[in-house]
């Protein structure tokens, strides 16, 4: 199995800033589509932030644009989220998510939705204080 180890979650004031850390077990890693998905209470599970598995495409949901960064270092297994300016309405509990599919690595693609990602770290919260 694959596993993911996140942190960088916290209690940041409105303005603030967070990077989120999602580090990977396994010698795969390079090939995966990664996502960072977030869950506020009593609301569905939503995609943040997709990255390709050379990092050259990346998604961000419009709510967070210009504001959060996705980036990845394959050489250290490793995925971050960088958000910037971040809002109350940021607040949930975010997970990294791999999508470890053939045909995902093939065509250089992400994909958008959590049914699509097979592997998914603990998740770290994120509190943003107005």
């Amino acid at each position: 199995q694959v596993q993911f180890v996140e942190s960088g979650g916290g209690l940041v004031q409105a303005g603030g800033s967070l990077r989120l850390s999602c580090a990977a077990s396994g010698r795969t890693f390079s090939r995966y589509g990664m996502g960072w998905f977030r869950q506020a209470p009593g609301k569905e599970r939503e995609l943040v932030s997709a990255i390709n598995w050379n990092g050259g495409r990346t998604y961000y949901r419009d709510s967070v644009k210009g504001r959060f960064t996705i980036s990845r270092e394959n050489a250290k297994n490793t995925v971050y989220l960088q958000m910037n300016s971040l809002k109350p309405e940021d607040s949930a509990v975010y997970y990294c998510a791999a999508d470890s599919s053939e045909g995902t690595y093939l065509t250089s693609t992400y994909r958008l939705h959590p049914g699509e990602y097979e592997y998914w770290g603990q998740g770290t919260q994120v509190t943003v204080s107005s």
